[in-house]
């Protein structure tokens, strides 16, 4: 079975990406990671990418494609997480698959309103030390800005600034809506309400993966 998990920065994809692929051995595809292991590792295809990014251009479809199709496994369920981001990607994808014999099953649309998204991305922390992350409502520091484990100073991400978190909204609002009336159409959406709990999204997750297998 292979997923793709649509819905807006801060909604939690990532974590539940990462927990069912270590719990029912999905293969997690983040295009952000393929990007920068091609790119760490020199390959034909990392050197054509790293032109783009180094001039600020979006990495062209067809050549993200090309990096997909290096990196996808013979025999086990993928979760496509940031990937596809526009009605050409989805199409692109869909006729990868089909050429293996494979199709989308699902697309999970992780929605949330963006008032609680803001709360959630412009309240994250970082350590610049040690990389652990908090949140100043949700998983705040003992002593205040100040990491648990090594002392340092947290730092809040650039892109978690609130006018930059309000702009990444309008892209995303922007760039997935046909996208999600394109897995509509299909029969193939479902949205679950990750305002929840992690645990609650999970298990509304986990009926749909384990009614049919994978």
């Amino acid at each position: 079975m292979n997923l793709v998990f649509l819905g807006p920065p801060g909604a939690g994809k990532g974590t539940q990406a990462k927990r069912l692929s270590q719990e029912r051995g999905f293969v997690h595809i983040s295009t952000g990671d393929i990007l920068r292991d091609a790119v760490s590792r020199g390959t034909p295809l990392g050197k054509k990418a790293k032109e783009y990014i180094d001039s600020g251009e979006l990495v062209p479809d067809d050549l993200m494609i090309a990096l997909i199709e290096e990196v996808l496994p013979e025999g086990r369920g993928v979760i496509f997480d940031g990937f596809p981001r526009t009605i050409p990607q989805a199409d692109a994808l869909d006729r990868l698959l089909e050429g293996k014999r494979q199709e989308i099953r699902w697309a999970i649309l992780f929605d949330l309103d963006d008032e609680e998204l803001i709360e959630r991305l412009t309240g994250r922390r970082t350590c610049p030390s040690c990389g652990e992350v908090y949140h100043m409502t949700f998983k705040p520091p003992k002593k205040d800005e100040i990491c648990d484990k090594c002392g340092s100073a947290l730092i809040q991400r650039d892109d978690d600034r609130e006018e930059v978190v309000k702009r990444r909204l309008e892209v995303y609002r922007r760039q997935t809506s046909p996208l999600i009336d394109y897995y509509d159409s299909k029969n193939k959406l479902i949205r679950l309400d990750a305002g929840r709990s992690i645990d609650e999204v999970y298990t509304d997750l986990l009926r749909f993966v384990d009614e049919e297998g994978h």
